[in-house]
């Protein structure tokens, strides 16, 4: 039996998603709370970061993402600046409608201080592609085809979902705490790699009664003990409200004098977001974001300690 295109990247989208309600213990707790409420839970988009930079054999920058969702049938549907981060991101659509957005970025790592260019070359410089010749000719396959035998699209799900990790060696502390105080973005990419640093939740969608709205939701989620942004970006007049919950952290394992160790980190946040509709078409909400909120949204993994 055959498995298209969409089957294949549901699949993937599902166990992304699992692995990050594993890690992100907020995601985990508003999930619960919308299965005791029997509603819905739509992720309108997943949010990817990357370093504009030489990552050994694997692509630089939006393209070592992106090539992965091209090949599942998204295409770019929107280009953002951040000029005070050095952030660049495109957002994509998917084919189909049911299946979330994906937003990527890349840090222009050549705008950092010179002083810090040596640590990305040696963090990095060694990357394998995670990506077996096998799995390459897979997903060119299923990018032509459009389909897949079962057997094939298994193949191809494990090694796609094993793409979105730390494709690098552990980083240096060192390399790690010095970053940090230039750009949490590098810090945190360097630890993370390609794994997603949050999922969005679909407020619109969610179909619970007393949660008609971003600033309900956000309520509930506070009085259930998820800790949360305290401020919700934007307005309805501008079509897009956005929030978050904190980002959780976990134990990460760096390099130290020749030794492995661990030490604690932010890793991922769930983020809230409510769509308004489309000034131009009035019966369709808007599908984009906007820049001055997105930014706000990348503190989230700032925290006093890191």
């Amino acid at each position: 039996m055959k498995r298209t295109i969409n089957d294949v990247t549901a699949e993937l989208v599902g166990k992304l998603w699992e692995s990050f309600l594993d890690r992100v213990s907020y995601a985990r707790q508003f999930n619960e709370l919308l299965k005791r409420r029997k509603g819905k839970m739509v992720i309108d988009h997943i949010g990817f970061r990357t370093l504009n930079t030489h990552t050994g054999e694997q692509p630089e920058g939006i393209l070592s993402i992106r090539h992965i969702f091209e090949s599942l049938g998204y295409v770019p549907a929107g280009k953002y600046k951040f000029h005070r981060k050095k952030l660049k991101a495109i957002h994509f659509e998917p084919g189909v409608e049911g299946l979330p957005k994906i937003f990527i970025s890349q840090l222009e790592v050549s705008q950092l201080p010179p002083w810090v260019q040596p640590l990305f070359a040696e963090a990095l410089s060694n990357t394998p592609y995670l990506l077996s010749d096998t799995g390459i000719e897979l997903l060119n396959r299923l990018g032509k085809d459009r389909q897949l035998t079962h057997e094939a699209a298994d193949a191809l799900v494990h090694e796609l979902f094993n793409y979105f990790r730390r494709p690098w060696n552990p980083p240096k502390k060192d390399t790690i705490l010095q970053l940090n105080d230039v750009s949490h973005y590098a810090a945190w990419v360097l630890l993370h790699g390609n794994a997603p640093s949050h999922f969005a939740s679909l407020v619109n969608e969610q179909n619970i009664s007393e949660w008609p709205d971003l600033k309900t939701t956000c309520q509930a989620m506070q009085d259930a003990g998820i800790p949360m942004k305290k401020k919700i970006e934007g307005t309805m007049e501008n079509v897009l409200l956005q929030t978050a919950t904190l980002a959780v952290k976990e134990d990460v394992t760096v390099k130290d004098d020749g030794a492995f160790m661990e030490i604690p980190w932010t890793y991922g946040y769930l983020e809230l977001i409510q769509r308004g509709y489309d000034k131009d078409h009035h019966e369709v909400l808007f599908q984009n974001f906007l820049e001055d909120q997105e930014r706000h949204l990348y503190q989230m993994t700032m925290t006093l300690e890191n």
